[in-house]
Formats: C-alpha cells, sequence, structure tokens
C-alpha cells in the first residue's frame, strides 16, 4: 500500500484527484438528496503538516483561517433560494453535524443504510486519510439584505464591517464568478477530500441553497506559520513572504473581530475577501526577466528584494543604484503593497489555480485566487486594494474577474453550530 506521506501518493494519486476534482467542479458540484458512503478513519490529531492528521475543528476561531496553510483547496460560494429561516437555520445545524465528522475523517450518518434509500454518504472518500480537511463558513452580504429585502430578519444583524467591496479601477468582474449569500472553504492535503466534503454539504443542502460558483486551487500562495516555506506563485516568483503568522499578537489584532467592533455575535470571527486574480500568462510569458523582477520588486531566484540578498531582508524604497536611481521602482509591486509602510496588514491564504483553455480567446485560464482575513476591510483591504488597484506594475499582467466578502463567525464548542450566534441575537 502506497504510504500517504509519499513523492509517489501526492504526485499520482493526488494528481488523478485534482483531475478529478477539477472536472466534477466544473459539472457545477450539484447534486441531489443526502450524500452516501464512508472515510477513512482519522490517525493522530494535530495540526502537525502530516496529510495523515486531523485539525480541530472546535475552538475559539473557525480552522482554516490561522490553521498552517494546507496544499489543496476547493471553495464553493452558494445562494440561499429558500424563503423560509427555519429551513436555513436548520441546514446550518445539518452542516454542523456533517463538518465536526468530515473533519475527523469520519462518514457524514450512518453507513448502514437500507439498500432501498440513497446511502447517506457518496462514499469516495472511504479509506483516505483526513488528509487535514478544514471546513470554514461564511456569510455575504446579501444573506442580509437582498434587493432591498430583509428576507430572513437579519438586516439588524449585519455587522458595519461586512460591507459590498466598491468597484476598483481596472476590474472586469464576472457575476457568475461573484458575490454569494453563504460559502464554505474547504482546505486539506487531497483534492478528493475536499471534494468528498463539498459535495456531501451541498446535498445536504438541496432546497435550501444552490451552488453559485466554485473555485478549485493548488499550490498555496503564502504560509500562515513560521515554519512553513515561502511558496512560489504562477508567475514564477515567491509569494506571501511578508504575510502575519499565527501565534503572533500583530495576527490577533489584525485578523479578529471583537464586540467592541460593533456586532458581539462576530466576536472571534473574522471578514474574508476572495477574488480571482487572472494572470496574463501568454504576455508575462514574453517580459524579460530584467522586467519582471522590476515589476514584482524582488529577485526571482531567492525572492530578496532588489538590492538585497535573502527573502526576508527589509524592503529598502530608499535605496539607489549607481546612477542614483531607486533599485525598487516606487510602483513595483512590493513597493505598492508594502504592508508595513501602510500600516496595514491581512492574513493571506491563496491558492495557484488553473482552469484550462478560455476557449473564448485561446489562452490559458490560470492565477490567484486570493484569500485574505481581517478585522475590518473597511481599514484593510480596501484602501490597500485601492492603491494597488491605482499604480502597481503588476496590473499589467493581472486581471481581477472574481470577487466576494463574507463574514466568517468565530469558531465553535461542542453542541452549537454554525450561525447560532447570529440567528439567535
Amino acid at each position: 500500500m502506497t504510504d500517504p506521506g509519499s513523492d509517489e501518493h501526492r504526485d499520482g494519486i493526488s494528481r488523478r484527484r485534482l483531475l478529478a476534482v477539477a472536472g466534477a467542479a466544473a459539472g457545477g458540484l450539484v447534486v441531489g438528496g443526502l450524500a452516501g458512503g464512508a472515510v477513512g478513519v482519522a490517525s493522530a490529531s494535530g495540526d502537525d503538516g502530516s496529510s495523515t492528521g486531523t485539525v480541530a475543528f472546535h475552538g475559539e476561531h473557525q480552522a482554516g483561517i490561522a490553521t498552517a496553510a494546507q496544499d489543496r483547496l476547493l471553495f464553493a460560494s452558494y445562494d440561499v433560494v429558500t424563503p423560509r429561516r427555519a429551513d436555513l437555520e436548520k441546514m446550518l445545524r445539518e452542516w454542523t453535524a456533517a463538518a465536526e465528522r468530515l473533519t475527523a475523517g469520519q462518514p457524514v450518518g450512518d453507513p448502514a443504510t437500507s439498500a432501498a434509500l440513497p446511502p447517506t454518504d457518496t462514499g469516495e472518500a472511504e479509506g483516505l486519510h483526513p488528509a487535514r480537511l478544514t471546513l470554514t463558513v461564511g456569510f455575504g452580504p446579501t444573506l442580509f439584505e437582498l434587493e432591498g429585502t430583509d428576507r430572513f430578519g437579519l438586516a439588524a444583524q449585519r455587522p458595519d464591517a461586512l460591507v459590498d467591496l466598491p468597484a476598483f479601477p481596472g476590474d472586469a468582474l464576472e457575476a457568475d464568478r461573484s458575490g454569494g449569500d453563504l460559502c464554505i472553504q474547504a482546505c486539506g492535503d487531497d483534492p478528493q477530500v475536499l471534494f468528498h466534503a463539498v459535495r456531501n454539504l451541498t446535498r445536504i443542502g438541496r432546497g435550501v441553497v444552490r451552488l453559485r460558483w466554485s473555485q478549485e486551487g493548488f499550490g498555496r500562495t503564502s504560509s500562515t506559520t513560521a515554519s512553513q516555506a515561502t511558496p512560489r506563485n504562477l508567475l514564477g516568483f515567491k509569494d506571501g513572504t511578508d504575510n502575519l503568522r499565527a501565534g503572533t499578537a500583530e495576527l490577533d489584532d489584525s485578523v479578529w473581530a471583537t464586540a467592541d467592533d460593533g456586532s458581539a455575535w462576530m466576536a472571534g470571527g473574522s471578514y474574508m475577501v476572495t477574488r480571482r486574480i487572472r494572470n496574463l500568462i501568454e504576455v508575462w510569458d514574453r517580459t524579460s526577466l530584467a522586467e519582471q523582477e522590476r515589476v514584482i520588486g524582488r529577485v526571482r531566484a531567492t525572492g530578496a528584494p532588489l538590492g538585497s540578498s535573502s527573502e526576508r531582508d527589509p524592503i529598502d524604497l530608499a535605496a539607489k543604484d549607481a546612477a542614483g536611481l531607486p533599485l525598487i521602482d516606487p510602483d513595483a509591486h512590493v513597493a505598492v503593497a508594502n504592508q508595513d509602510a501602510l500600516g496595514i496588514h491581512i492574513l493571506r491564504r491563496g491558492y495557484n489555480f488553473t482552469d484550462g483553455l478560455d476557449p473564448r480567446v485561446g489562452q490559458l485560464d490560470a492565477g490567484l485566487f486570493f484569500i485574505a482575513y481581517q478585522r475590518d476591510p473597511r481599514a484593510q483591504f480596501i484602501p490597500m486594494q485601492q492603491r494597488l488597484a491605482a499604480s502597481d506594475l503588476l496590473n499589467e499582467y493581472i486581471k481581477h474577474v472574481g470577487s466576494a466578502v463574507f463574514a466568517v463567525p468565530p469558531g465553535l464548542q461542542p453542541g452549537q453550530w454554525w450561525g447560532q450566534g447570529l440567528m439567535e441575537s
């Protein structure tokens, strides 16, 4: 039997599963009824970087935010299609119960289902390890109010920080890749485990929610712990060098909402912004290395800021070359996005993506699925993105085609359910 941590397992079986997930995600993930089968038993618990481990579902904060970033992502955004609040609450209770089992490596329900009925778990994760699966839920602005209608009596509970993002210069947003009433962020180290989880939650939600859009991702583009090496994005550069790190006061101050922020039910939660950023791969691939490094502001090989030798050297925007010109262009990506200079910090948790060829233009549809967590998008993501959209040299090589914002409530204790604080407030 192949060792689940071996290169053969990760490079062979995992690639096959990635293709299976991509094909299923393209098909919409929407299937009817309740789901069926049996999932492999969880191995030793702990967020230790092992593909066989489990991540605790319960805690002060939802898992999947400050958790050590896993290798894979399957993100799903949903529209609520029921007019009845009771149906929504019931589904959230069922989703929570299912998520507790899924993240522990257990089947969604009793596998001993009558042969005359659909099985209660779809079964494609049977025998697989839990793969550090985390499931994180969020609530979009339209859950609280849709076209002026307070359909679930939640408008008064909408946090002030849950704002509709403004239009940014250069946006080319597509409605079918943006927004949503609810979201599920599934992260883990095996795409088949992620697909199984999202598929089963989607089936449980039949008649209450409908999948609006989904995004599969691979190759995390940021590190969330000090022990993780900085990964590379599809442009070939190290990405997320200056990201916040778990277990630091800076992350706690920048990411977690408090009761003093105005919404008691969001204390211990966070606000998630997603952006589907398409890389203009063909243009970038015709660009010289010197120009690529000027655009990014870093040495491609090492990740060091231009003029420095190590990746984590401070970014010196005042450094000059022999001709007296800035070593780092003032509009280089690292200069415009410099969080220390802005006094703004966010927790990045994005992933690379590729969805094959775009038949409209015959070019690769690939790039960065950007995910960021913060305490308040009004003070963090929005001013940062406004600055980037105005002058970042990288804008010539990227295009923002999808966008969403969600309130991610705090973590749960045993017996609690997703959205309970909101629904009962």
